[in-house]
């Protein structure tokens, strides 16, 4: 015992002592050196880190808003959809697509990509937005988000391609109804991608990859609607729910995503970066590497098994490279803030404790991540629904979806809750877990609740 006595207090002795000669050292030797790194960033390894951080912020901005990852040879060269959208009179087939039915579709035109000229010609009333051929001049701008077209050396259309901004961005009106500036990862719920794919002149590669006739592609496609698609119908070839009822679910945003794991609807997939060469791969038919060997599972997802989607490798990949700085820029994307009046401010304190405490919404979305840090998924038993789009995944469960920008219903929001909309309103989604849980809340606790999920 004494000679453990004797080696505490003489570590003591050394760890004072250390102490003391550290304090006696010149103030200059005490500083870290320039290769460790100094609290102002100046060190060359922190500036390093400095400018890539924003190189990637500016590629993945680039990439999310304008690479086609060489998808015009799938929606150009197979499906020829730029022929669907000049139209029979500039070279293509039918009637073609006009500004006005382009922004009926949920397109959205990005203002300040318009040249002054044209801008001018639009307040005048100078360009018929009518006409396939004003179009075409968008086109020509790069002003239409999502959407790249390729033209040959005499002006003509030769293809088109596709961005990631196409489904995640839209704009705030600012110029005219679907005309404004960009608004990166808002889920765009007005676009209608089902019926603008149907209009393409040659559906056959669809066809041949789902087995059934176009008719029936074109019957899928349209049934969709404003602010839907289904990313896994090409995988399980599952078009409508049990009911009847179909089973494409809401575009979903892409902010906000710091911090979460899982973040599509169903669970099991893969973490952002995932869904990212998921996407770009598998549905917007890019040029790249995909592997998931999950996809050979041909009892759960035939489709992918027969196309090998799992297997993916392409001659030339115009994909992976890109991902990193693509995850760095959504990851950089921020939950846009509820505005001043859009909630009532004293209401919402009150909610925050219901939050909280007795409505347990605390226990999975945990604040400030609103989704669990770690494995955020649930089985459709512990949320109370049914299991149609939990066990198209590989988990066979939902994710807890973060609570993001809730204030909005007219933009972000617009469609319902949950993966389908089921819920039209937070009244419902309220109630439907007070029930589920029999929390027993009171109308003033519900009201006060929802107040507080509008404000986050």
């Amino acid at each position: 015992m004494s000679y453990v006595r004797i080696m505490i207090g003489a570590l003591a002795i050394v760890i004072v002592t250390g102490a003391a000669a550290y304090r006696q050292m010149p103030a200059k030797a005490q500083q870290p050196t320039a290769t460790s790194g100094t609290r102002d960033g100046s060190s060359s390894f922190d500036s390093t880190i400095n400018q890539n951080a924003q190189r990637m912020l500016e590629e993945g901005r680039r990439t999310f808003r304008f690479d086609t990852f060489g998808s015009e040879d799938f929606w150009g060269g197979r499906l020829r959809l730029h022929e669907a959208i000049v139209g029979q009179k500039l070279g293509g087939v039918g009637p073609g697509v006009s500004p006005t039915m382009a922004l009926s579709l949920g397109l959205k035109v990005d203002a300040d990509a318009l040249p002054a000229d044209l801008v001018a010609s639009i307040k005048a009333g100078k360009v018929d937005m009518g006409d396939p051929a004003s179009t075409v001049a968008l086109l020509k701008a790069n002003a239409v988000i999502g959407v790249t077209a390729f033209f040959n050396p005499d002006g003509s259309a030769r293809s088109v391609g596709i961005q990631c901004a196409l489904c995640h961005s839209t704009v705030d009106d600012s110029f005219a109804s679907g005309i404004g500036k960009r608004l990166d990862g808002w889920g765009n719920r007005d676009l209608n991608v089902g019926a603008i794919v149907a209009t393409a002149p040659n559906l056959q590669p669809f066809s041949d990859l789902l087995g059934v006739d176009v008719a029936t592609v074109k019957a899928v496609l349209t049934s969709w609607g404003p602010g839907r698609y289904d990313a896994e119908l090409n995988m399980d070839g599952k078009a409508k729910r049990p009911d009847g009822k179909i089973a494409a679910t809401l575009m979903p945003s892409a902010f906000g995503l710091a911090g979460v794991n899982q973040h599509t609807w169903t669970g099991g997939w893969g973490t952002v970066t995932y869904w990212n060469a998921y996407v770009a791969n598998t549905q917007m038919y890019g040029k790249g590497t995909f592997i998931d060997s999950r996809l050979d599972n041909a009892k759960q997802y035939p489709v992918a098994a027969k196309a090998g989607w799992g297997h993916k490798r392409d001659a030339t990949d115009l994909i992976t490279a890109k991902l990193p700085a693509l995850h760095f820029y959504q990851l950089a994307m921020p939950t846009p803030k509820a505005p001043t009046g859009s909630f009532d401010a004293q209401a919402a304190k009150r909610g925050q404790v219901v939050f909280n405490g007795m409505a347990k919404c605390a226990s999975c979305h945990v604040p400030p991540l609103f989704t669990e840090p770690g494995y955020n998924l649930h089985t459709p038993a512990d949320i109370g629904i049914d299991s149609f789009q939990a066990d198209r995944g590989p988990d066979r469960r939902y994710v807890t979806t973060p609570l993001r920008a809730l204030f909005d219903t007219q933009k972000i929001h617009r469609g319902g809750f949950y993966h389908d909309g089921r819920f039209p309103t937070l009244d419902a989604v309220v109630n439907h877990y007070d029930s589920h849980f029999k929390l027993k809340l009171t109308s003033d606790q519900k009201r006060e609740l929802i107040e507080y999920l509008k404000s986050l």
